[in-house]
């Protein structure tokens, strides 16, 4: 097991304004919307390209209700399948609607205490965090998932009940960090 301090449940949104690859400005605490789901992702995962579908449709089943913003963390110098004009193609391929944001200097996903692509962090009309971790449970095999982590937590806030689990542990490749900016994280 990684041992690595998570964000703890109840923690206030973390406010940051990134930029899309289109020149626009986002501000993560300007969104409307009773709910917020920031997810940290990147174009050349196979769990986020395994479960980019579900994401987008969640976007789009409780669209006016949960904003969705996706934040690319990686080192595209390093991996320039997540460049910011590859985010833009991949954006289009997948009919992503929602704001899709490039974290360059990776401090926001620091701050965040994110480690993987995809992981999701839920927060509610106060803006605190109510669910953490994986879309569903098998993100890179889309025909056999059997947990639908993410939309359950969502149907759960959206009715005023605590979320069936509160965190999952997120599956996937891990953020693709600039050498020498790598968190700390402790096997054992």
């Amino acid at each position: 097991m990684l041992q690595y301090p998570e964000l703890p449940l109840g923690s206030p949104l973390i406010d940051a304004e990134l930029p899309d690859p289109r020149g626009g400005r986002y501000r993560l605490s300007q969104f409307q919307e009773p709910f917020l789901a920031v997810i940290f992702m990147c174009n050349h995962c196979p769990y986020v390209k395994g479960s980019i579908q579900e994401i987008v449709s969640l976007a789009e089943k409780y669209r006016g209700r949960v904003a969705f913003v996706g934040i690319n963390a990686n080192d595209y110098e390093r991996y320039p399948d997540d460049a910011p004009e590859k985010m833009v193609e991949f954006a289009k391929e997948h009919g992503i609607f929602f704001p899709y944001l490039l974290d360059e200097s990776q401090e926001v996903a620091k701050a965040y205490r994110a480690l993987r692509t995809p992981e999701v962090f839920l927060f509610d009309e106060r803006r605190l965090l109510r669910y953490h971790g994986r879309v569903n449970d098998n993100p890179k095999f889309p025909e056999q998932v059997q947990a639908h982590d993410l939309e359950a937590a969502i149907e759960a806030l959206l009715k005023g009940e605590e979320p069936p689990l509160k965190e999952a542990p997120a599956i996937g490749c891990t953020i693709k960090w600039r050498p020498g900016n790598e968190p700390e994280v402790k096997i054992g």
